[in-house]
Formats: structure tokens, sequence, C-alpha cells
């Protein structure tokens, strides 16, 4: 591709994407799935750019997106609300991906006909959401900050799951021998030390952060000690995103670690992030976030048939298990968070970059049966991205398929009332139809 013809395509990729952020705000069209069409036009369709020699440097760069991208988002989350989150958080997590990792890999083994190893590796891969499409859009949509919070940690959460697991799966395979113990431990261990790490190193920059300010030019200074601060992570062997995650929360709640623990030891306050570096960092994310997923769109192939239909056939599934997965994880008696809420963790299933990597070293790794895992795993990515991208903002703009689709969550219904507090319910629903009804105006769409 010539380099004046690459210069204008990104600068009318840019351009492109603050119009479908707009279109998106108006008439919930998402521009996730617009950004994604642009690339398939340009890649798989017309072969303007060929998606192979992309394969390593659109690694790189997707690696460099999900670190901005989960930074920025733990700089918007606060303790308490952490706190409150944690616990459904981890549950939902680990009920997702087991439940993921088991119905893929039985489907692929037993209705496929695949070799079992590689079936397990495919349901591990593709056991957890991406944070590259899940926090965008959980920024998009009018979801509460719990559940806000939960999309993005277990997004984060099932990075590590997937990877760890897969990785020690294909390991094992190789070896003859599964070592459980082993695999939890390794999740446990990148998990903690990356938080310990990310967050130390958010104390220490709070501390020299005014210094930096004083030399020219240092606004890029803290997206870059990020990068530091994941590239020491997963050279250390741990997980860099969380690490990164866990950055950005440390410096949004500094003040609140040197109050509660730092005040008896530095009488000096921590320098807190301004309004203008926070702008910064969003418009970095809405920049990586466009290159990123136009780069997803010409990474897919078509090249079979049966891998797409394999792929979209996968993407039904786990449309459906989500839904029984959310039910385990977020009983009905959880009032913290809302039956709105609730339908909205059970449309997010979009998998991306991590599912790609892994699919790639699953190909790579020579193990018979394992040539034909990359395509269906970029099927899965685009089925999953384009249900989760459509099906989000239609949830958030019809109430009566909202309502459908929170009548699947809560059933069955084991709970059982007596017939006064069936009454005093209904009324209550009753009482409250009119303010969701308000909520839902068309007026809001428009």
């Amino acid at each position: 591709m010539e380099p004046a013809l690459l210069i204008l395509t990104l600068g009318t990729l840019v351009f492109a994407a603050h119009w479908f952020a707009e279109i998106f705000s108006k008439k919930r069209i998402p521009d996730v799935l617009m950004l994604m069409l642009i690339g398939i036009i340009i890649g798989p369709v017309l072969k303007i750019v060929d998606g192979d020699k992309l394969n390593s440097m659109g690694t790189i760069f997707g690696q460099l997106t999900l670190v901005i991208l989960l930074f920025e988002s733990g700089t918007e989350l606060s303790f308490k609300t952490l706190a409150n989150s944690i616990k459904n958080t981890v549950t939902l997590t680990i009920v997702n991906f087991i439940a993921t990792f088991l119905t893929v890999g039985f489907f692929s083994w037993l209705v496929l006909d695949m070799n079992p190893g590689i079936s397990f590796m495919l349901g591990a891969a593709l056991g957890g959401s991406s944070s590259a499409v899940a926090i965008p859009l959980v920024k998009q949509i009018s979801i509460g900050e719990k559940g806000k919070t939960i999309l993005i940690l277990e997004s984060a959460f099932n990075a590590i799951l997937c990877i760890v697991v897969t990785l020690a799966i294909i390991e094992s395979y190789q070896a003859g021998e599964v070592k459980i113990g082993i695999i939890f431990g390794q999740v446990f261990s990148s998990f903690l030390l990356a938080s310990i790490i990310g967050l130390l190193g958010a104390i220490f920059w709070s501390m020299i952060l005014d210094k930096v300010r004083t030399i020219d030019n240092s606004i890029f200074t803290t997206p870059a000690f990020v990068f530091i601060i994941y590239g020491i992570n997963e050279l250390l062997g741990y997980s860099g995103i969380i690490s990164a995650l866990a950055f950005g929360i440390g410096l949004a709640n500094m003040e609140t670690i040197h109050n509660r623990w730092l005040k008896k030891f530095f009488d000096r306050k921590p320098t807190l992030l301004n309004p203008t570096e926070k702008t910064l960092f969003s418009e970095l994310v809405f920049l990586m976030k466009t290159f990123f997923f136009v780069y997803v769109g010409i990474a897919i192939k078509f090249d079979s048939l049966r891998s797409v239909m394999i792929g979209l056939g996968i993407s039904v599934i786990m449309l459906i298990i989500r839904i029984p997965v959310v039910r385990i994880a977020l009983p009905a008696d959880i009032d913290s968070i809302s039956d709105k809420d609730k339908a909205f963790l059970a449309m997010m299933i979009p998998r991306g970059l991590a599912a790609a990597v892994l699919a790639t070293m699953i190909s790579q790794s020579e193990l018979i049966g394992s040539e034909g895992v990359s395509n269906i795993v970029f099927s899965v990515i685009f089925f999953s991205i384009i249900f989760t991208s459509i099906l989000v903002p239609f949830l958030e703009k019809s109430k009566r398929f909202r309502d459908f689709y929170i009548k699947l969550i809560k059933f069955p219904s084991f709970r059982r009332k007596n017939k006064i507090d069936d009454n005093t319910e209904i009324h209550s629903i009753d009482d409250n139809s009119s303010t969701k009804d308000q909520d839902d105006s068309p007026q809001i769409f428009i």
C-alpha cells in the first residue's frame, strides 16, 4: 500500500469514526459494527490491505489498545464501586468461563468431531469477552455504575483465565499430563502480583507527577508509564493488562490511598490526574479503538464456508448459555443490580484480540487437528461482535425486547411468595411501570 494512500485512509477513518459515533448517539447504529465493516471491505472484499501482512503489527497494536483502554477505564472506577462489585464480578467471570469452556469444548468434540484436546483449547480461547468491544459499548449505553464496573472487570479477568488456561492445556497436551494445581496457581499469582505492581506504580507516579509536568510536552508521559508498567509485568510473567487496570484504579483513588495508608509515612499529598490529562486519555482511546476495529475487519478470513458456519453456531451457543450464566452469577434477589443491567450483562458475548492471538498459538502448536482453529475463532469474533453491537443498543431502545430478555433471565423462578407479597409485588411493578416507560421514551434516542 502506497504511503500517501495509507495516510489518506488513516485520516479518513478518524473522520468516519467521529461521524459514526454521532450516528450511534442519535440512531443507535453501532459504530463498532460500521468500523468493522470498513475493515472487511478494504481487506477481504477489495484486497486493498493484506490482512496476513498486518498479523504481527496488528497483534502489537491490539495489545497497546487494550492497555490504554483498561487504564482509562480504571481511572473511572472508585474503591467503593469496586468493593460492591468484586464478588459478583469474580462469580460471573468464573461461571462464564467454565460454562463456555465446557460447552464449546464438548460441542466441538462430540458434534464437530474435532480432536478432544483441540476442542477444549478452542473452548478456553473463547472463554472470555473482549475488553476492546465491551468497554466502549458500555460507555455508550445507560447502564448502572455497578453493572458497568462488573463488565469492565469481567473482560479484564477473563483475559487472564483464557490465556493461562489455554497455554496450560497446550503445554499439558504436548507433555501428556494435566496439572490443575499449576493452572490455578498461575492464574492467582498473575492476578495478585500484577495488581500489586500496578498499585505501587500508581503511588510512585503520583509522587513524581508534579515534577514531570514541569517538563515541556510531558502530557504523554503518563500513557508512556502505563506501557512501562505493562511491559515489566509481561516480562516477569504476570498479566500486563491487569497491571494497567490496577494502575488506573490506583491513580483514580490516590487520595483515598494516601489518607488511609500513606499519610503516616508521607506528609506530601500525591498529585492527581487533571481534566486535560483525562481528556487526552479519552481521545487516545477513541483513536486506538477506531483503528482496532478496522483491523479486526481486515483480519477476518472467509476462506472456508464450514468455518464461517461453525463460528456462527458457536456464537449463537455463547449467546444462549450467557443467559443462565448471568442468572447463576447474579441471582434474582440481588437488588443492587437492576433487571435492565442484568439484561445488558446477558448480551455481552464479544470476543476479540485475546481469542485471536490464542487461536494463532493453537494453530502454530503443530498439534493434530489444530489447522482450522484460527478460521473458526475469527468467525466467532466477527459474529459475536455483530450480535453484541446490534442487540445491546436494541435492548436499550426497545422496552418490549428488554422485558422479554429479563423474563428469560428470571425463568424459571423458584422464589415463593404468599398472596399478600404477590399483590404487593404487582402493585410495585405497576407503580414503577410509568417511570420505566418515561425512561424508555423515544426522545432519548432522537
